[in-house]
């Protein structure tokens, strides 16, 4: 295919509903924006949470916003295992059935019964991006990584097509990792 696109790690991270929100910070509490990311409208936050899990604790896991209908904690495999969740591999807001976590705010804590994930590797794109890619929601597709130390192709990929997306390749961190990729690299879709 030949198409090229913007490739960035995903750190572990959480999205919070507006009631978790207000149990973790205060009642009414508004996210601070620290940073936009790529996708519009998305955010990384100022605000922090501990996630308390069977074997350890995360300390300061950063908040992204806005807001989401359901809370998600997005780990990798190696977080998985550090903290002792297991943990499956979905696409982002399939949180149903999966194990969930204590998280600790600055004004309260929730007792999430779901929602922690490691986030499938996916694609965003804009409906035309994903004319000129030659994609449709929903199509899994292989994206090569070239880096000067580990060149790495990835299958599975999972395109996902809204107005709101630009372009953009998000892998978590374990993934970055085994390819030696830095920030904001470029990759292509392959056949």
């Amino acid at each position: 295919m030949g198409y090229k696109l913007e490739c960035n790690a995903s750190n572990k991270h959480i999205h919070l509903d507006q009631e978790d929100l207000d149990t973790l910070f205060g009642k009414g509490y508004e996210l601070t924006v620290k940073k936009n990311l790529v996708q519009p409208g998305q955010f990384a936050s100022e605000e922090r949470v501990d996630i308390v899990g069977p074997k350890t604790t995360f300390k300061g896991v950063r908040v992204l916003g806005p807001v989401r209908p359901d809370t998600q904690l997005e780990l990798s495999l190696t977080d998985c295992r550090q903290i002792g969740i297991q943990a499956p591999i979905r696409e982002s807001g399939d949180v149903a059935g999966s194990p969930g976590c204590k998280i600790i705010g600055p004004k309260g804590e929730v007792d999430l019964e779901y929602g922690v994930i490691v986030a499938k590797r996916h694609a965003h794109f804009r409906p035309d991006q994903a004319e000129e890619a030659g994609v449709k929601n929903g199509d899994l597709i292989k994206i090569k990584i070239e880096t000067e130390e580990r060149t790495t192709i990835y299958d599975d990929v999972v395109c996902r097509v809204k107005d709101s997306y630009v372009a953009e390749v998000h892998v978590d961190t374990d993934e970055a990792n085994a390819a030696a990729m830095g920030g904001g690299c470029i990759c292509e879709i392959v056949e």
